[in-house]
């Protein structure tokens, strides 16, 4: 491997949380639903530090990812998930926002800051990149500003619903989120466009649901995640011991192709989107340091990855899910490699119709269909919009080297019409 000051490398001990369930059996809050975003991400950066075994004296800025503010620390971002992940508070914190691939971009956007130099803190040269996100998105209330304390509005403490006055509303900050004013329609509308613009049909997309569903089973019973994984303490009401979660909620021990066959379309009438075969929503979060091959050098830190390209493109917002394609074109070229040479693809299943109209068009590239998601993807593992670029980097890097394999694609499709890739090369 280079030793050089322009090769950005990812440390080996990056970790996330397990994805859990904003809900349990769609009625009960789900087992993160205690926990904000910076909490979240808090647990994800201080189980990276704790197994990265870097002095964490060394690290001079954090960088991480989340698409929704969604509790009253949101606005802190970063910042609260670098003091709760245990870094000093004389390191600065960044937050960057792109909707679904903003644990990729923050990857992106602290290798830069390493490259641009302009930012670069050369007496701690190590940057900790990542996301999180908390999908318990609020309902948020419309029509009181302006009004007296008292009126319906308090300060710092709860409204009294009884008392709202006319004109007020609320709307749930999930949906609306998940609402495109530029595509005039829901994400899961843009899945379907492709999927009539791709000619996919129903069974198709619950064979893909299945196949998530099937692959993440088999690598979690055999613990291929456990590596990338920190446990999260749960202290659940009324208990008088925490509860450890150790894996991904969402994933079914009891999947089949003739319950997910007899699920409704979710969104159109005569749709091929359903609840089987459309990411789960989840929360959860994920990190990881990097640097320069140099600088691992020179402080004895083992480098699991080298950030070999990256790629972002737009697209048509009603077609959103195929950014990946053009995203990926571009991140290859960076890399100066080909489709063949990928050896494991990590693609974020926003919509079982989008990732199989993306997986056909990326075969045009020479990447092969097998590659993609071999330990499942967000149908069963779950979507948490901030966080998942992050996790998905981690998944390829160790899977890559698991298998000893070279090169990894992280690719994700991004609401508004865009795509974001990058290709790891395994070390």
């Amino acid at each position: 491997m280079a030793t050089d000051d322009r090769t950005i490398v990812i440390l080996d001990g990056g970790r996330r949380t397990p994805r859990a369930d904003i809900l349990i059996n769609n009625r009960e809050p789900g087992l993160f639903s205690r926990f904000s975003t910076t909490q979240l991400g808090g647990f994800a950066i201080a189980g990276t530090l704790a197994n990265t075994k870097l002095d964490r004296g060394l690290v001079g800025h954090v960088v991480m990812g989340m698409a929704q503010h969604s509790h009253r620390d949101s606005i802190y971002a970063a910042r609260g998930m670098s003091w709760r992940g245990g870094l000093d508070k004389t390191v600065p914190a960044l937050t960057v926002a792109r909707i679904c691939g903003s644990g990729a971009e923050a990857v992106a956007v602290g290798a830069e800051i390493i490259l641009g130099g302009l930012r670069h803190d050369r007496e701690r040269p190590f940057v900790v990149v990542g996301g999180a996100e908390s999908m318990q998105y609020p309902f948020t209330l419309y029509g009181v500003r302006g009004k007296k304390l008292g009126e319906a509005v308090q300060k710092y403490g709860p409204i009294d619903a009884k008392a709202l006055p006319a004109g007020t509303h609320l709307q749930d900050m999930l949906l609306m989120s998940l609402y495109d004013p530029s595509a005039g329609m829901a994400m899961a509308n843009t899945a379907e466009e492709l999927g009539r613009r791709y000619q996919i049909t129903r069974e198709e997309a619950d064979a893909f649901g299945f196949r998530s569903q099937s692959r993440a089973k088999a690598a979690r019973d055999a613990g291929a995640f456990r590596e990338e994984t920190v446990p999260v303490a749960v202290q659940l009401d009324g208990a008088s011991d925490p509860l450890e979660v150790v894996h991904d909620t969402h994933i079914l021990d009891d999947a089949s192709l003739a319950k997910m066959a007899r699920l409704p379309a979710a969104f159109e009438a005569g749709g091929i989107v359903t609840a089987g075969n459309a990411s789960a929503v989840v929360d959860g979060a994920g990190a990881m340091v990097i640097g320069t091959a140099a600088d691992a050098a020179k402080h004895g830190a083992k480098p699991l990855a080298r950030l070999a390209g990256v790629g972002v493109a737009g697209c048509d917002p009603k077609i959103m899910g195929w950014g990946p394609v053009p995203s990926t074109e571009r991140a290859l070229a960076a890399a100066g490699i080909s489709g063949k040479d990928v050896d494991r693809v990590e693609l974020n299943e926003a919509f079982a119709p989008q990732a199989l109209a993306v997986i056909r068009d990326f075969g045009k590239m020479g990447i092969d269909a097998e590659k993609v998601n071999p330990e499942g993807g967000a149908i069963a593992l779950g979507h948490p919009l901030g966080a998942t670029g992050a996790i998905l980097t981690l998944t390829c890097a160790y899977g890559l080297r698991r298998a000893k394999q070279r090169y990894g694609l992280v690719t994700m499709c991004i609401g508004g019409g865009q795509g974001i890739s990058l290709v790891i090369e395994a070390l």
